[in-house]
């Protein structure tokens, strides 16, 4: 297998610090990034605030080396008071990241976007998103927010929706390019920020982990996100790709009535 060479950002932790390791022991270089330092697991770490315009702009510049793969990894929790910082590193920090990243990725680089099982809501969200995308400047966050009148568990999901949106919408530019991207939505996996989403979504978390059988690891997630960074992956383009353990497809069974069409008991041979 060839070396290549790939961008991870919130390589600190969870998902991210897994992600460097299958990348490593694939025989990959990692360039990681993260606003915490750490070397585990990678050839070159770069500091980067996703809430900082100027270390955005500034970790993108030194790069200078050609990449094989970005993922967008970096992410902050549904946590009260954390507002206005959602919105800006999940997503209008994450996207000024890859605008200025771009000039360093190769013909047939992939782009891997951590979104979320919170964002499968899209649908319902896309003039709201139309409406965050407008927004270019860090300091015009919190009038957005008090114009929406949206909580902490709103912007990350609202954040997340706009992932999976930026991805469908950046498609045909990035064929054109010669690049691609995609998104990727866990859900329930179980790394340290895990208790954030029980308090946000109570209930529901522990029902569909109830459904599945166990959380998800950032293991599974990682090994995920490492193939659709890889040339193996090529042909994907634009989706959004759910890691779940099937709570969307249970959660989509229930609106849909479809327990009628499964296989029966008496279908099923011994």
């Amino acid at each position: 297998m060839a070396t290549l060479t790939y961008a991870v950002t919130g390589v600190a932790s969870g998902i991210g610090a897994e992600l460097a390791q299958v990348l490593k022991a694939q025989g990959h270089r990692v360039l990681g990034f993260d606003i915490r330092d750490t070397a585990a697991n990678l050839d070159r770490f770069i500091p980067l605030d996703l809430n900082d315009p100027v270390s955005i702009a500034h970790a993108a510049r030194i790069v200078g080396e050609p990449l094989d793969g970005l993922c967008n990894n970096a992410g902050l929790p549904p946590r009260l008071g954390l507002e206005e910082t959602i919105l800006q590193v999940n997503y209008l920090g994450t996207r000024a990241f890859t605008g200025a990243m771009m000039r360093w990725l190769r013909p047939g680089a992939s782009v891997v976007n951590l979104a979320s099982r919170a964002g499968q809501g899209w649908r319902d969200g896309v003039e709201q998103v139309r409406r965050l995308s407008e927004i270019r400047r860090r300091d015009d966050i919190a009038r957005f927010i008090a114009l929406e009148g949206i909580d902490a568990t709103r912007c990350y999901n609202l954040s997340k929706e706009a992932v999976i949106l930026w991805a469908i919408a950046e498609t045909e530019a990035m064929i054109a390019r010669g690049l691609r991207m995609n998104s990727l939505s866990p859900g329930a996996i179980a790394t340290g920020i895990f208790g954030d989403f029980q308090k946000a979504f109570g209930e529901v978390v522990a029902r569909n982990i109830a459904r599945a059988g166990r959380p998800g690891t950032p293991r599974e997630v990682a090994e995920t996100a490492a193939f659709l960074l890889s040339p193996a992956s090529g042909w994907i383009k634009g989706a959004d790709i759910a890691i779940d353990g099937g709570m969307g497809a249970f959660n989509l069974s229930d609106a849909l009535d479809l327990r009628s069409i499964g296989l029966r008991p008496e279908d099923v041979q011994p």
